[in-house]
């Protein structure tokens, strides 16, 4: 019986043993987070669902990667940092959020110097490669970039000219638009975008220059009135992955990852000038008046833009000024 039991205890023990070698899967699972900042709704998030459901598809389910959208896993301004030291491993910004690291992430909000699509994709053409080494130094690879609407300013009464905007409680969201509150004489209140539905609903701000699509989002004609088309400038998104991350992935599934990559970049530009349109008539249709900016507020404008595009150039050097002559090309 001794016998038996014993023979009965190996038999089970080897069963066991060999199980796991029934279960190992057949194909290997990587998981990504892809931290953004804007609701899910969003044109910039809805792009970076499609990415992610392509990379999925094209790898058979390899790599999967989660948006997490509307600023719920890192706050904007976080973003940046958390991908470049592996707290996630893909990540979505507003890419001039970080001029103060180098001009060159701000190139594209220098008012009214790339004001319609056509001119700020070749803009971003001509940065891109500066925009690129400057991630990769560090740690980050650059994946592709999407653009806003055209910039126009949000305010609660009439602005004919620059003196209308003194003393305005102005939201700012990076170096550009805290120097324009400067010279205008406005006051800067710094507020990212995930923020501002709550800042404008308390007052905090009054006035503000963002696109259409912005606005949209937060409802800005709960307690704005008007908006200005001025179409100052046109910035960007831009999606970039750890480099390590990449790098620790087959060859397969990282030109996976950069097809979808190129897809997302086509895709996402066409969605951005077929919905700019769309959302300016949204906030039309709930009451805001949308205008032309009046001739005495544009000349002010574009002379505030001199100022910025002659800063900009005195921060970015050569680099900077090499990309301008290419992009004036």
């Amino acid at each position: 019986m001794f016998r038996l039991i014993k023979t009965f205890a190996m038999a089970a023990c080897v069963a066991a043993l060999a199980a796991p070698a029934l279960v190992v899967p057949a194909v290997a699972q990587t998981k990504w987070n892809l931290p953004a900042a804007y609701p899910a709704d969003n044109p910039h998030s809805v792009n970076l669902i499609a990415f992610a459901k392509d990379v999925g598809d094209a790898t058979g389910g390899k790599l999967q990667i989660t948006v997490h959208a509307a600023a719920s896993l890192f706050k904007a301004p976080e973003i940046k940092r958390a991908v470049a030291t592996g707290q996630a491993q893909a990540g979505e910004v507003l890419i001039s959020l970080h001029e103060n690291e180098d001009p060159m992430f701000g190139i594209d909000v220098v008012p009214f110097l790339a004001t319609s699509y056509p001119a700020a994709r070749k803009l971003w053409l001509a940065s891109k490669p500066t925009v690129a080494k400057k991630l990769a130094s560090q740690g980050l690879m650059l994946l592709f970039a999407v653009p806003w609407g055209p910039q126009g300013i949000y305010a609660k009464k009439d602005i004919n000219t620059l003196d209308d905007m003194k003393g305005l409680k102005w939201r700012a969201y990076n170096v550009g638009t805290s120097r324009i509150a400067e010279l205008v004489g406005a006051q800067p209140v710094t507020i990212q975008a995930a923020e501002l539905p709550q800042a404008l609903a308390t007052g905090v701000v009054n006035a503000f220059m963002t696109s259409g699509s912005t606005g949209y989002d937060s409802k800005a004609w709960e307690s704005m009135t008007h908006f200005y088309d001025t179409q100052a400038w046109i910035p960007k998104n831009v999606t970039f992955v750890n480099k390590a991350a990449f790098d620790a992935l087959d060859k397969p599934t990282q030109e996976a990852i950069l097809k979808a990559a190129a897809v997302a970049e086509e895709r996402g530009w066409k969605l951005a000038e077929e919905k700019a349109k769309w959302y300016l008539e949204q906030l039309q249709a709930n009451k805001m008046k949308v205008l032309p900016p009046p001739a005495a507020l544009k000349t002010g404008l574009e002379k505030v833009g001199d100022q910025l595009t002659v800063d900009w150039l005195k921060k970015a050097g050569p680099d900077g000024e090499a990309v301008i002559a290419s992009y004036k090309k």
